[in-house]
């Protein structure tokens, strides 16, 4: 279960999920960081570039900041 850490930007004007060169991930989104709504599109966007169902994508830490760590369950 690999767990990767991502710098998200919430508020932005597309969504998208880039990994960077030192391997983190940048993910920016539309949704602002109010009411869990920008930590939903983040699971969404994790699961689809990844190819797994929504359940199979956590955050295990960070869900309150800008860094989080988050763990991704591969079949």
């Amino acid at each position: 279960m690999p767990v990767i850490q991502v710098k998200v930007r919430p508020n932005a004007r597309a969504s998208s999920l880039e990994q960077q060169a030192d391997g983190t991930y940048l993910a920016q989104l539309k949704a602002p960081p109010v009411d869990g709504k920008a930590n939903a599109e983040l699971v969404a966007l994790v699961a689809r570039r990844f190819g797994v169902a929504k359940a199979a994508v956590s955050i295990k830490a960070g869900a309150g900041g800008r860094m989080k760590l988050v763990s991704v369950a591969l079949d």
